[in-house]
């Protein structure tokens, strides 16, 4: 009797996530025997989560935070040109010899879903420099953006950003920030909260009132909630918005797409099983 395939999402914490939903949906449309579930792993779980997947029938998973740089440490196959440039990964292969390779569907995921939105954003400010940040940066090189200002609580993090994009793209100027204030938002396309900062009841929005202009695309990676205080705020001050929901859709069919080769993921059912999972809370 032939196992089914264990697909899923590795990080910490997970259990807000609607990727399942997602995944799952599309197995169920392509009749593949395979299921997505949740891996949540400690700092101190995390490597011994490698040598379990061959008993697991573990054949991909995608990675979220915290452990989207971390990964690569552990890739004895493949890493992609993206997720190398980029320094993260968010998508594992396990090939049929057991070893991984590495990708990173985030930033294609981000391209699709703002050039849905048919935004051409030249002049972007960034809020987080974390793994998910740097596939953000990549995306808006490759669309040879004007600049990209990046602000981040830790100053290093941002300034060793802005030096490793400066140093692929030669036509997108990219630069730190000590405050969120030295943004200059006034003078942007497209503010990008790319930090976990909106993902809690309790967190702070990071943007003042002041801050926001009708020139401004508010784009939040955050989709659960749905509505951070950051997007309700947008919308109080009848600004455009959107969540990270068409990122996650398009990483996520990219990623299913690398899994199920040479079959292709099936969009609308993925889309509607997002939709359904978030009007459901779960």
């Amino acid at each position: 009797m032939t196992r089914h395939k264990t697909y899923g999402l590795l990080g910490f914490p997970v259990k807000h996530s609607f990727s399942p939903a997602m995944h799952n949906a599309a197995f169920r449309a392509l009749k593949i025997k395979s299921r997505y579930i949740l891996f949540e792993k400690s700092s101190a779980q995390f490597p011994k989560f490698f040598s379990s997947l061959r008993n697991n029938n573990i054949c991909g998973f995608n990675v979220t935070s915290p452990y989207k740089e971390r990964v690569l440490g552990f890739i004895d196959g493949r890493i992609s040109e993206g997720a190398r440039a980029i320094g993260a990964a968010n998508t594992i292969v396990v090939g049929k010899n057991g070893k991984l390779s590495a990708y990173n569907t985030d930033y294609m995921g981000f391209t699709k879903h703002i050039r849905q939105l048919k935004l051409k954003p030249k002049r972007i400010a960034i809020i987080g420099a974390g793994g998910a940040a740097k596939a953000i940066c990549f995306a808006l090189g490759k669309q040879k953006c004007v600049c990209v200002a990046i602000y981040d609580i830790d100053k290093f993090k941002a300034l060793a950003l802005a030096k490793k994009f400066n140093a692929i793209f030669e036509n997108t100027r990219f630069s730190s920030v000590a405050n969120i204030e030295d943004l200059k938002t006034k003078d942007r396309d497209l503010l990008i909260n790319a930090s976990p900062v909106g993902m809690h009841k309790d967190d702070p929005c990071l943007i003042g009132r002041s801050l926001l202009h009708k020139g401004l695309f508010v784009y939040d990676l955050i989709y659960n909630p749905p509505q951070t205080k950051l997007i309700k705020l947008s919308a109080e001050e009848g600004i455009n918005s959107a969540n990270g929901l068409g990122m996650l859709l398009y990483q996520g069919v990219e990623a299913l797409s690398y899994w199920i080769k040479p079959r292709k993921a099936p969009v609308e059912v993925m889309r509607k099983a997002l939709t359904e999972a978030i009007k459901n809370g779960r």
